[in-house]
């Protein structure tokens, strides 16, 4: 179970990448791609340190 402050920093680095790459002028299909892949490192993230504790 997560805590509200792991909430909002992980909604506040997925603004920050998606406000950056649309002022980079990165196509919105890329955008998404580079998001999915972003939330799927920290789901393995969140899985390897659960299963190493």
């Amino acid at each position: 179970v997560g805590q509200v402050i792991g909430a909002v920093v992980g909604g506040f680095i997925m603004g920050v990448m998606n406000n950056g790459m649309s002022i980079m002028g990165v196509n919105v299909d890329w955008q998404q791609v580079v998001k999915g892949l972003v939330l799927l490192g920290a789901v393995i993230f969140d899985v390897y340190n659960k299963n190493k504790a």
